[in-house]
């Protein structure tokens, strides 16, 4: 092999090197005209006897003659070749010999060739030319070279010249980097030099890369290095043996990628965004364009249908990813209906429940293709030429379809590649059906939240309210925050926040229980204190019951809620909360303040008592009842929270709606981890004009006083109407005070959006609605009450209680019920 002389490590030079090679001078028409000693001790020719001779009578034979020949021709083109070729000793005998053949010039321009020449016949013991070993290293199957210290190709089995795919007469006395351009020969060379420098042999150092043998795969080899020695110990090359472990690498390659698929898709309870991540895993790891499509029932949480899908035509786009910006090749934007003819392996794959493998497309054969031109058109402009079809499915059921095409890379798909297919898109197929029954089970806890939530707030003339109610993402799913306004005797009104602990069905179901049992309990007339109090005891019963079901303990356990009772005619608000936040209140001038309300425990701890407090909120005041998914977040505390709903709070002007908008949008501006729930509301006071009260004596000859005052203040209302009516439930409870009850006495009327009637005794005795029997000579006052008014009930006061009656006016039709 003809490269420089270089000194080996340990400054020697071995058999491989150059610095005693035999050299030879040849002109352009093929004449010896230069001979060295060395050549001569090579193949025995004296000078004499071998200058301006023909250099062909070097040649042992017609074929090396034929390469003799074509070393002429590539060094004409080349100006350098190197190889094996059979030289003829003078007595007769053929030496294999390596050829360095570089062009030469004098100062005229005339081409000549010097030709170096080393004897690879009288190599040490270890050479195996000729030899049974190197019959044996010739059919080995791995692939064996031997190189030089200038890492040039001395010697190579036919194993690696299959691998490589360039002959051997081209690699012999070339570096690797000039022969075998699809591999990263600076790497390998990196390697043999380092065993070189050493002796430290470097065991299976595994590449990939292209080589001219399978110029459109790749392929993946395992290689070891190790230098050898002669006797004396002095460096003659290094020998490298490589075997295809393809196989074993992309094994090991989809193990990688299974577990990088398991991190990448299904990061969400999505349906559509895991189809998303699934195609976009796929390009360009596998293919350069990826289309995932579902059944429209699998997008709506529905179960897909367990039946032959013969009638099956539509899918929904739910994903698809191209090499190519924004997916041109796509005749169907994601989120549209999308199908093909019934001939094509689209829809077969998914009627077979089997994948389909096109390794070379059809596309002038496919009548599927003519069948669908737009499909065609896009197939025929971005050259697909390999395409599979790979049906979701999961449990049994076919959910959908993923379509893989090869564009531009050059290889069609292979089995190998299906089975990878498919294993990802099955994969995918569960984390789809997991997120179609997540779909499913939060769009029933969503409805079922929905339609516990109050669906049309009013706070009647004495509040105006607004709310907002937002649910987590989609992974944590629907939450048990909730909300309330409810209309009280005296036209009070009760403001409610709470929130239960978890997320989903059974979150949802217990803060309907507990929605229910406030609005039980509000219409008691309890004082916010003892109403949590009964909530409280209420929650404990439930957690005993479900003590062998945590889920739903815990839902019940640890609930918090805020209930404050709103007065118009004092404007006075008291409140009581359970563990829960305190209330914003902002000022007529937009001072926004928190209010130091005892805490209370949180709902089912029966620990400690509930308080309530009392303030006062004006004219222009606003108050806002919100749950802590609002002001408490991943990326901020809860004090930063609270000074983000200050400063968008102080706007006590702004209507409502929008001022509710603006307190989402300012602190809502990441991902929720937390239901949502915000109920704002404006108190109004009732004027002198809309109350009325009396002080009565406890004499029976006042009732008629009482009527006269009542029907004079109804006329002078303008509510002539109700005269008769409210004579006859102002004398029966005016009437039942003096009998049953003692202390002052006093008649008060309110005009609000509905007529009101009270009268308050120092007495804690509520009376009983009867039904008289005919031959009773009383009893059928309240019965009478009852159905003269929409409602009428009792409530306790610290000094005893109130007797109460609403009536509608008189375009509304009245409804008795007792309260």
């Amino acid at each position: 092999m003809m490269f420089p002389a270089e000194a080996t490590p340990n400054g020697t030079y071995g058999p491989f090197d150059m610095a005693n090679a035999a050299a030879a001078v040849i002109d352009a028409q093929g004449t010896v005209i230069g001979w060295t000693g060395a050549a001569e001790r090579l193949l025995g020719y004296p000078a004499a006897e071998i200058l301006d001779r023909p250099a062909a009578l070097l040649l042992a034979g017609p074929e090396d003659a034929s390469r003799a020949a074509a070393i002429v021709d590539e060094c004409r083109s080349r100006d350098s070749w190197g190889g094996l070729v059979g030289a003829r000793h003078r007595d007769g005998r053929r030496v294999d010999v390596g050829l360095r053949v570089c062009a030469m010039s004098d100062t005229e321009d005339r081409k000549a060739w010097l030709v170096s020449a080393i004897d690879l016949t009288k190599s040490p013991s270890w050479a195996v030319s000729g030899s049974v070993l190197e019959g044996f290293l010739t059919r080995s199957p791995l692939g064996m070279a031997v190189l030089s210290p200038d890492l040039r190709y001395v010697w190579m089995n036919d194993t690696l010249e299959r691998y490589g795919g360039v002959p051997r007469s081209e690699r012999l006395g070339r570096r690797m980097s000039d022969s075998l351009p699809g591999l990263n020969t600076n790497a390998l060379e990196a390697k043999m030099r380092q065993v070189l420098e050493t002796g430290v042999p470097v065991i299976d150092y595994e590449y990939t890369g292209w080589t001219w043998a399978d110029p459109h795969r790749e392929h993946a080899y395992s290689t070891s290095f190790f230098r050898l020695d002669d006797p004396d110990g002095n460096t003659m090359g290094v020998c490298y043996m490589g075997m295809d472990v393809t196989d074993r690498w992309r094994a090991r390659e989809r193990l990688v990628l299974f577990g990088e698929a398991s991190a990448s898709i299904g990061s969400t309870l999505d349906v559509m965004r895991t189809a998303q991540e699934l195609a976009d895993f796929v390009v360009p790891r596998l293919a350069d364009f990826v289309t995932v499509d579902l059944l429209e029932s699998v997008l709506q949480g529905e179960e897909p249908g367990s039946g032959p899908l013969g009638s099956v035509r539509l899918l929904r786009r739910a994903g698809q990813k191209s090499i190519h910006e924004g997916t041109p090749e796509s005749v169907t934007a994601t989120g549209d209906l999308t199908g093909a003819p019934a001939s094509s392996p689209y829809f077969r794959s998914m009627a077979d429940g089997a994948s389909i493998l096109e390794a070379r497309l059809d596309v002038d054969g496919a009548d599927w293709i003519a069948e669908d031109p737009a499909r065609a058109r896009s197939i025929a402009e971005y050259g697909m030429h390999s395409m599979m079809w790979v049906p979701l499915a999961a449990r049994g059921t076919v959910l959908g379809v993923a379509t893989f095409v090869r564009e531009e890379h050059p290889q069609p798909f292979e089995a190998d590649d299906l089975l990878l297919a498919e294993e990802l898109v099955n994969r995918a197929a569960v984390w789809v059906e997991n997120a179609r029954r997540y779909t499913r089970e939060h769009a029933a806890a969503l409805a079922l939240q929905r339609s516990l939530l109050p669906h049309d707030l009013t706070g009647g003339t004495a509040m105006e309210v607004a709310s907002r109610y937002l649910p987590t993402d989609a992974r944590q799913g629907v939450g048990g925050d909730w909300f309330d306004v409810i209309q009280l005797s005296g036209a009070r009104v009760a403001l409610v926040v709470g929130d239960v602990v978890g997320h989903g069905i059974n979150a949802a179901a217990t803060m309907g229980r507990l929605r229910t049992a406030v609005q039980t309990l509000a219409d008691m007339d309890l004082p916010p204190d003892e109403l949590l109090a009964h909530l409280d005891d209420l929650v404990i019963r439930l957690a005993e019951e479900k003590g062998d079901d945590e889920p739903i303990a815990t839902a019940v356990l640890g609930a918090t809620c805020l209930y404050a009772v709103y007065d118009p005619v004092t404007q006075r608000c008291t409140m009581a909360r359970a563990g829960h936040p305190p209330p914003a209140v902002v000022g007529p001038d937009g001072t926004v303040s928190f209010p130091d309300l005892p805490a209370g425990p949180p709902l089912g701890l029966g620990s400690l008592p509930f308080e309530s407090a009392e303030l006062e909120l004006p004219e222009g005041s606003l108050i806002a009842l919100y749950t802590d998914g609002l002001i408490e977040t991943t990326d901020q505390d809860i004090d930063v929270g609270l000074g983000r709903l200050s400063d968008v709070l102080a706007q006590p002007g702004m209507p409502l709606e929008e001022l509710c908008s603006a307190v989402v949008d300012n602190l809502l501006t990441g991902p929720q981890s937390d239901d949502v729930a915000l109920l704002v509301a404006r108190p109004h006071a009732l004027g002198a004009n809309r109350v009325v009260s009396w002080d009565l004596a406890a004499d029976p000859a006042v009732v008629a006083s009482a009527r006269a005052m009542a029907v004079r203040q109804l006329g002078e209302w303008g509510l002539d109407d109700l005269m008769m009516t409210t004579e006859l439930i102002v004398s029966e409870l005016v009437t039942n005070a003096i009998r049953h009850a003692s202390g002052p006495i006093r008649l008060r009327m309110i005009r609000h959006d509905i007529l009101i009637c009270e009268v308050s005794d120092a007495s804690s005795t509520s009376p009983r609605l009867r039904h008289a029997r005919t031959t009773d000579e009383g009893g059928r006052g309240l019965f009478l009450v009852a159905q003269l008014t929409r409602r009428w009930g009792t409530r306790y006061t610290p000094a005893g209680k109130i007797i109460w009656a609403e009536q509608d006016f008189p375009d509304v039709r009245p409804v008795g019920r007792m309260v």
